[in-house]
């Protein structure tokens, strides 16, 4: 704390302690003023200016220092100066104490609070951005809540100062109003609960619901308006259409067929969406595949002096097909027509925002009219226009997985997750492979130390990893392919025969109505907190809607995308990012949830670090991937968990844990106190929070505890 802020500390505490110490009090009680009403009352007559500003002044130290006596002094407002004059100088003077006593308070505190609790006080600083002024408006007009309260407590928010000031004006405005109209009969009031009936009470709460009824009138108003030029139909034929069968939009039809909802489903290609047809799945059949070699490889580490693989990699190809075959019925027409979904394969388009025009695959078309409709076309993979591209052509994510030849050498243009996945699986089962990044480490999500563990892994591994070159043109030249890339200024040509673009996905924005509509869409589709869109009943959820661009986020998006859909306006809800984990599948794997230590550096949310290395872990020694650590980050002194990150064999089964603890406010202590099976990988998650523990023992008391156990022994 600077010396400012101390100073200032100590000018207020030493006038709050005078007060009480001076029993100033006794000069502010209801007993006393009335005793002395008439004397003010001649002095305010013959010295009416001096008599205004010295009640102006004592008004605003009271309320500036959060003392009692500010309902008393209303009254007397009213007794002395008259309703207009006292309404007038009362509204000020507590408008501006309060404006000064919450000024003090954003000053002292608002830092030191936003730093410790930050984190928990994200969905409330983004409510009191957006709509502040309203829920500040609803706790001045009604007078229970203390005033003083107020003033402290929204200086520790992000609210302006200049709308914390006019709210508070004209919300205390009507309270104001009935104590000084009150104060002009002083001498027949007894106490301050004879003011407040209940019915007045009653009345001053209906006008503090009044600023949320506005609310609520005013989006209905901005909806009709969004809504002007569109018929609505008088009746629908369904509850709802969903365009997509991803992860996202298969959910949200699940959803809606549980609650008995009438759903339709719509996909031009397969359901299942990327995750089952050219990704998740595929992916993680492909690594499989590709880690069953690297152990073969690693034999003798096993204690196997020679172990040899013959493989063709068509044959792994087919393998990794079949494997989506097999996982396929999950996600198959038949099984959710059985669920109560209604399936179409074709294609949609929406042509009003409660019409969805559909041509079947088998070139049938019908309109249908719903109350809600749900985007969730997903996304595809990004490909950068680089000259010559087309020329040498490319694989992205989707269309690798045609592949029957293995091709010699490989180039992997970027080094996100997939690309990494993709590059180690490649080079494990023989392809030379090369990994060009356009920045100074692959995996920048993750903290550099994660980034550089895998980093030495594949070039451990024979893998070029190449970072700081930015892809420039690609060439063929005398029938070889090559890309021209830049690295410190200087040209670098990298031959190669076969190319992966890995760069990045983007939503699919195209095709279904979205610009006919005006619904705006960038980089996604543009939505509010409980995913809908321009219009209050077409909502988006999954890869369409960002921010996440992960199977598990898309189911999670869809339950608010579905409840929403179906439920509003009675009752909807904000969807909740706060513990979102992920894991990238390549060795040494990669899990987190939370905050990792970078970006709470980057957000200065104060915080511990520790960490557990898995080399020192008895199951990780005896299956020989005794590598990697698990971080955790807490808040400072305490053991509720901020974020990890774990790398390591089964990282992303591990992280689990850490996602159910986070959710539901378990901190390391009890994981601590957990019994964890031996030997197990599982273990690394109670000796980290061991770790925790050592470094927050109480060492005086350890002190203490040793001189007991001497003392014992004599």
């Amino acid at each position: 704390m600077n010396v400012r802020r101390l100073l200032l500390m100590a000018a207020l505490a030493a006038l709050i302690v005078a007060y009480f110490a001076l029993d100033l009090g006794r000069f502010l009680s209801l007993d006393y003023l009335k005793s002395q009403q008439e004397a003010i009352a001649a002095w305010r007559v013959t010295h009416p200016l001096q008599a205004a500003l010295a009640f102006f002044v004592i008004y605003v130290a009271v309320t500036g220092l959060s003392l009692p006596g500010a309902a008393v002094m209303t009254l007397v407002g009213g007794a002395v100066f008259g309703l207009f004059w006292g309404l007038l100088l009362v509204s000020f003077a507590s408008s501006l104490g309060a404006t000064l006593a919450f000024l003090a308070s954003r000053f002292l505190l608002r830092d030191w609070v936003q730093k410790r609790f930050g984190d928990r006080l994200r969905a409330i600083n983004s409510g009191v951005e957006k709509d502040g002024g309203f829920y500040l408006f609803t706790l001045r007009l009604v007078p229970v809540f203390p005033f003083f309260a107020i003033n402290l407590l929204m200086g520790l928010t992000p609210i302006k100062t200049r709308t914390f000031y006019w709210v508070s004006q004209l919300g205390m405005l009507a309270g104001t109003l009935v104590y000084v109209n009150t104060g002009t009969q002083l001498a027949k009031i007894d106490s301050l609960s004879g003011i407040l009936s209940p019915g007045l009470l009653g009345s001053f709460v209906l006008l503090g619901v009044f600023p949320l009824i506005a609310k609520k009138i005013v989006e209905m108003l901005a909806a009709r308006k969004v809504y002007a030029g569109w018929q609505k139909p008088a009746r629908f034929d369904r509850n709802m259409v969903v365009i997509g069968a991803g992860s996202a939009g298969l959910v949200t039809a699940y959803i809606a067929a549980a609650v008995k909802a009438k759903v339709t489903l719509v996909e031009k290609h397969k359901l299942g969406g990327d995750c089952l047809n050219t990704g998740c799945v595929p992916s993680k059949a492909l690594i499989r595949s590709a880690k069953l070699l690297s152990h073969i490889q690693r034999s003798q580490e096993f204690g196997i002096r020679d172990a040899k693989a013959e493989f063709d990699f068509a044959e792994v190809m087919t393998r990794v097909q079949r494997i989506i075959k097999t996982v396929e019925p999950h996600d198959s027409v038949e099984r959710y027509t059985g669920l109560g979904v209604e399936v179409i394969e074709g294609t949609a388009k929406i042509v009003s925002p409660w019409e969805v025009d559909i041509v079947r695959n088998n070139g049938k078309s019908e309109r249908l009219s719903t109350r809600s409709i749900v985007i969730a076309t997903g996304g595809r993979p990004f490909v950068p226009p680089l000259p010559g591209l087309d020329e040498v052509g490319y694989l992205t994510s989707d269309t690798v997985w045609d592949l029957r030849e293995l091709p010699r050498r490989l180039l992997v243009l970027g080094g996100g997750p997939i690309g990494c996945e993709l590059t180690q699986a490649f080079s494990r089962l023989g392809a030379k492979v090369t990994q060009v990044q356009q920045g100074p480490r692959i995996m920048v999500r993750e903290d550099p130390e994660v980034s550089e563990l895998v980093m030495q892994r594949f070039r451990a591994e024979g893998i070029a990893v190449l970072v700081n070159h930015q892809a420039k043109a690609f060439v063929i030249e005398e029938g070889e392919k090559i890309l021209i890339a830049e690295h410190q200024g200087q040209e670098v040509r990298i031959p190669f025969d076969a190319l992966l673009v890995a760069v990045g996905r983007v939503a699919n924005l195209k095709g279904y109505g979205l610009e006919e509509l005006g619904i705006a869409a960038k980089r996604t589709v543009e939505t509010n907190e409980f995913l809908q869109t321009k219009y209050p009943n077409i909502y988006a959820a999954g890869d369409v809607a960002g921010p996440f661009q992960f199977t598990h986020t898309a189911a999670h998006q869809a339950w608010y995308a579905a409840v929403n859909a179906l439920f509003d306006p009675f009752r909807k809800f904000r969807t909740d990012y706060s513990v979102i984990p992920w894991s990238t599948f390549v060795e040494p794997e990669v899990a987190r949830v939370g905050l990792n230590e970078t970006e709470a550096s980057e957000r200065k949310i104060a915080h511990e670090v520790t960490v557990y290395g898995l080399d020192d872990l008895d199951r990780a020694i005896a299956d020989g991937e005794a590598h990697g650590f698990i971080k955790v980050l807490t808040v400072p002194g305490k053991d509720r968990i901020l974020g990890v990150t774990i790398v390591g064999e089964h990282a992303g089964d591990l992280i689990a844990e850490y996602v159910l603890a986070m959710r539901h406010g378990i901190g390391l202590n009890k994981i601590l106190g957990t019994i964890h099976i031996y030997p197990t990988l599982a273990e690394a998650n109670k000796y980290v929070a061991g770790n925790w523990k050592k470094a927050h023992a109480p060492q005086k008391l350890l002190e203490w505890v040793g001189r007991f156990h001497s003392w014992r022994r004599g």
